[in-house]
């Protein structure tokens, strides 16, 4: 093949990985410029995802002891936004008794309550139900569930793993976030 070819070839893989390139870029920065699109930050309040009370600021005594989970959304306190330009910011929580959670659990829990993420790990499906009989959040795409109790561990269904922990401390009754999600949030890349 000829310099020309060899060269012609560069340029066209460079093109090509600039170009699928481009919209991860592009992703990133819209997140990082769009409040609403920011993952959950250390003292974001959580609000009601949706309901009578969409939009209202959760504590620690509206959740049900035992569950089942309540659908929220992080909200800057600072600024009054509400994190929900990303279905991947959307938060389930839950609160037990201390005495029922692992100790994995207890790291990020606070006073009982604990968040995970609401995207499933299996394809990134909405884990929106509860199993009461045996206290598991569960996905209905494909019947993934997961043990609150126990840092969200995979206990029936296609998930390869765990839901990510978004550690919770309380504030006058309100529960607020206290870092980071701890793991990768949703679906495992293909």
């Amino acid at each position: 093949m000829s310099d020309f070819g060899h060269h012609r070839r560069a340029v066209l893989k460079g093109a090509i990985a600039l170009g699928a390139g481009l919209p991860l870029l592009e992703a990133r920065a819209a997140t990082e410029d769009d409040p609403k699109k920011a993952r959950p930050q250390d003292g974001d309040r959580f609000v009601f995802f949706s309901g009578d009370r969409k939009g209202e600021i959760i504590k620690s005594e509206d959740l049900p002891l035992g569950g089942p989970q309540i659908a929220a959304y992080p909200m800057d306190p600072a600024t009054d936004v509400v994190r929900n330009g990303s279905r991947l910011n959307q938060v389930l929580l839950v609160r037990f008794e201390v005495d029922q959670l692992s100790g994995d659990t207890l790291a990020n829990a606070a006073e009982g309550v604990v968040a995970y993420s609401a995207a499933c790990t299996h394809q990134a499906c909405p884990v929106s139900m509860w199993k009461k009989e045996e206290g598991t959040l569960y996905c209905a795409c494909h019947g993934s569930q997961f043990d609150p109790k126990d840092a969200a561990n995979v206990v029936d269904g296609p998930a390869p793993r765990r839901l990510a922990m978004l550690p919770v401390r309380i504030e006058d009754g309100v529960v607020v976030a206290a870092g980071p999600f701890t793991g990768r949030v949703g679906a495992a890349k293909r």
